[in-house]
């Protein structure tokens, strides 16, 4: 009976010890391209389960202009600040899976800023809005081998657009939908 509650304490032992090794990595930097855009970003240890990711880069997107009956793309500068709670590191390790380079599953709070600096666009007079978001999102992050990896998320939140200087005439304040899919290379 002895050797069977000595084996229990030296496996339970065993897996608290390998619990406390999941955690986020300390730094590294990457770049990312999505359906609608490409990013550089670099993540930042705040504590075991935490990460601050900050990003540059430029969002996309598809027009349909009812005023010049003009359709085209357009691509805007973006900031984004976003810290990320990875919740299933543990769970991953125990079950042998990959967590290097944060893979695993996450909550965040993606905060985006686009300026009006300036559009990159198949027209040469269009104009962007510039506009701050802040969006909750779910997301799983994976690796495919040691450099590459790929993003799916999903969230919904709130956007403001700075138009008082402008002829825009539509809502200021608006809800937004985000649904990230990525893939990128880890330096």
């Amino acid at each position: 009976m002895k050797k069977y509650v000595l084996a229990i304490l030296l496996c339970g032992v065993a897996a608290v010890s390998h619990a406390q090794n999941a955690s986020v990595e300390r730094s590294f930097w990457g770049i990312q391209t999505g359906y609608f855009g490409v990013w550089v970003h670099n993540e930042h240890r705040l504590s075991n389960s935490i990460a601050l990711r900050s990003e540059i880069g430029l969002d996309s997107g598809i027009f349909d202009s009812n005023y010049s009956n003009k359709t085209g793309f357009i691509f805007i500068p973006v900031i984004t600040v976003e810290p990320r709670w990875y919740y299933n590191l543990g769970k991953r390790l125990r079950e042998s899976k990959r967590i290097a380079n944060n893979s695993g599953n996450f909550v965040a709070i993606e905060a985006s800023y686009n300026p009006d600096w300036f559009v990159i666009s198949n027209y040469n007079d269009i104009t962007a809005l510039s506009n701050i978001s802040l969006v909750p999102t779910w997301s799983i992050r994976r690796n495919i081998g040691n450099h590459f990896d790929f993003e799916v998320g999903i969230g919904a939140g709130y956007q403001h657009i700075f138009a008082k200087k402008t002829e825009y005439n539509g809502k200021e304040n608006d809800f937004t939908i985000i649904l990230n899919l990525r893939i990128g290379y880890i330096f």
